[in-house]
């Protein structure tokens, strides 16, 4: 799950890309709010964690930005203004969380989780299509029950698929969402990690779309 964020604390900073790397997140790192706003309307983020006073331009003025251009990218606020009405014109710009510093981050890594399930139409804590369950904070999957081992890519890949179950993807789409600043891609990469999921999974599960990209099933085919 790739996400940006945009705090110039350089301490901080680093130590929430490190902590949320270490919890499956996929980080984006920016210090200051012109370069956040580049970004993310740039890149199609799961989700931003967006602190208010940037360098640059303030987080609140990167949030109307956004909004007025009509990105919908889930936006967490987090900010040492813990005033009242600071809290509601950030939500009434377009925020859908705030958090006021200090934070835990494991309570950060949950609430992210959240935005991106409800971005994605997915209430539940756990995601699931056909006999195949992925939960995101344990980061395990089951099918049929029965746990199944995947490597971090596959694992990211299926989680991928499963918020956005039954709409096509490109490999443009899987490898922006697989793959941080920095990484290299091989060419043939998606292919590779697909090849993996279906033989782990089985072939029912993800299907190809001729000169398209691949598809999620959610529901089993009727006998």
């Amino acid at each position: 799950m790739r996400i940006l964020l945009a705090e110039d604390d350089p301490l901080l900073g680093d130590g929430l890309r490190a902590g949320l790397r270490q919890l499956g997140f996929l980080v984006d790192w920016v210090c200051d709010g012109e370069a956040a706003e580049r970004e993310l309307r740039a890149q199609p983020y799961e989700v931003a964690v967006l602190d208010l006073g940037l360098p640059r331009k303030d987080g609140l003025d990167v949030l109307a930005a956004i909004r007025r251009a009509g990105i919908a990218t889930p936006v967490l606020v987090l900010t040492a203004r813990d005033a009242v009405p600071d809290r509601i014109r950030g939500l009434d710009v377009g925020a859908d969380d705030y958090v006021v510093k200090p934070v835990d981050l494991h309570e950060l890594a949950a609430r992210l989780r959240a935005l991106v399930r409800r971005a994605h139409g997915q209430p539940q804590e756990c995601l699931s299509a056909q006999d195949v369950v992925l939960d995101p904070a344990a980061r395990s999957v089951r099918q049929a029950g029965e746990p199944v081992t995947l490597s971090t890519r596959e694992f990211d890949l299926l989680q991928a698929f499963m918020l956005s179950a039954n709409r096509v993807l490109s490999r443009e789409q899987l490898e922006q969402q697989l793959y941080s600043w920095g990484q290299e891609v091989e060419s043939n990469a998606i292919e590779v990690h697909i090849h993996n999921l279906r033989r782990k999974l089985g072939t029912a599960l993800i299907h190809t779309v001729r000169g398209v990209g691949y598809m999620l099933v959610r529901d089993a085919p009727k006998a």
